[in-house]
């Protein structure tokens, strides 16, 4: 700074302003002039990036490009530290200036640095995620920019002179207090962060609850309450603190859907039984749309007061609601059309009266001697 002082002196004597102004002018105009260099350079190094096989550089270019425009306002922040003696009683408040946008921009760029992550991990070129993968990384990015901005907050905070020190023992005791004011809160936060951690569901998931009324698909997760969207389409807030005390169910996450049904005919075609059973069991493992890997069972149980029951367990390959139920029917029908063409027929509830002949002796000595 001194030999840049030396410099212009002469000059700033030949336009009679101060030599200390006339050094921050200078300053100025080069900050401006390196601002728009730098602003070209990532562009063009952008330019580079987006020419490679790699997506990784681009993360990069994008975490580092805005940041790296206003570095060097920093650094001509602590270059005019060292500006005349004029400018002496600003030097602390430059210096505290310059250290507090450091740290801003260094939360700034971890804030960009985590955020390309997310984005580059969940693009389509990676292929399709599974939602709790898609939570899993969303969550995992979230935190870190969390805990960067936490860090850099307290790191200013020791910059303009507050005692860090005091101010985790006064959040120690204060938290204490906290915690018995918002427990309610506080529940909702921790479980929040478990739903994000444990992953039971994400965005998108249908769950269910047999202990509540609760069952929809989810909309949004927060960290107080999470939205669900009822089947008759209206919104259905719950805390998260309930998910801790509750059993959930995921269907979402089903590999398969059962077919799980008793057929009954009637006593007259017991015969015909065993041959019913075989050809129902060679349709469904001929099925193109029943999983195989998965248990199919096809057998007579059970004689009924007014059927001969047989039943059928049997897995589809598609979880898709619509789909399953078509492929059930699909399925229900040939059964029905197997057991009419063996000539019996499914039974339904009936009772059969048997009638004595009735005893002539008994009527003699009940009817009256006219009636006989």
């Amino acid at each position: 700074m001194e030999v840049l002082m030396n410099q212009l002196a002469p000059l700033a004597e030949a336009l009679g302003v101060s030599a200390a102004v006339l050094e921050v002018a200078v300053l100025f105009s080069l900050g401006v002039i390196g601002h728009l260099f730098i602003r070209w350079s990532v562009r063009r190094l952008a330019g580079v990036a987006d020419r490679t096989g790699t997506q990784w550089d681009d993360v990069a270019v994008y975490a580092i490009s805005p940041p790296a425009e206003w570095v060097l306002w920093i650094v001509l922040i602590y270059a005019s530290l060292g500006v005349g003696e004029s400018f002496a009683g600003l030097r602390a408040q430059l210096l505290q200036v310059a250290d507090t946008g450091l740290v801003v921009l260094l939360g700034w760029f971890i804030h960009r640095l985590a955020k390309g992550v997310e984005m580059e991990l969940l693009a389509e070129h990676h292929g399709p995620r599974d939602s709790d993968q898609r939570a899993t990384i969303s969550a995992t990015t979230r935190l870190v920019r969390i805990c960067g901005w936490v860090l850099a907050a307290l790191m200013v905070l020791q910059t303009l002179g507050v005692s860090i020190s005091g101010i985790l023992a006064f959040g120690g005791i204060g938290g204490i207090a906290v915690g018995f004011a918002a427990k309610d809160v506080l529940a909702n936060f921790l479980g929040g962060l478990s739903i994000f951690l444990d992953r039971p569901f994400a965005i998108g998931d249908w769950i269910r609850s047999p202990d509540r009324q609760i069952e929809g698909v989810v909309e949004h997760i927060g960290w107080r309450v999470t939205r669900i969207r009822t089947f008759d389409l209206r919104p259905l807030y719950v805390p998260n603190s309930m998910f801790s005390t509750i059993a959930l169910e995921n269907p979402s996450r089903m590999k398969n859907r059962r077919i799980f049904e008793t057929f009954g005919i009637r006593y007259d075609d017991v015969q015909q039984m065993d041959a019913i059973v075989a050809d129902v069991r060679s349709l469904l493992q001929q099925h193109k749309a029943i999983d195989k890997a998965r248990t199919l069972m096809v057998n007579f149980t059970t004689c009924g007061p007014s059927s001969l029951d047989f039943f059928v367990y049997a897995f589809t390959k598609t979880t898709d609601w619509v789909k399953f139920h078509g492929i059930k029917q699909e399925v229900m029908l040939s059964i029905l059309a197997i057991i009419e063409s063996h000539g019996a027929e499914v039974a339904f509830p009936t009772r059969t009266l048997v009638m004595a002949e009735p005893d002539p002796k008994l009527l003699e000595q009940r009817l009256p001697p006219e009636d006989l």
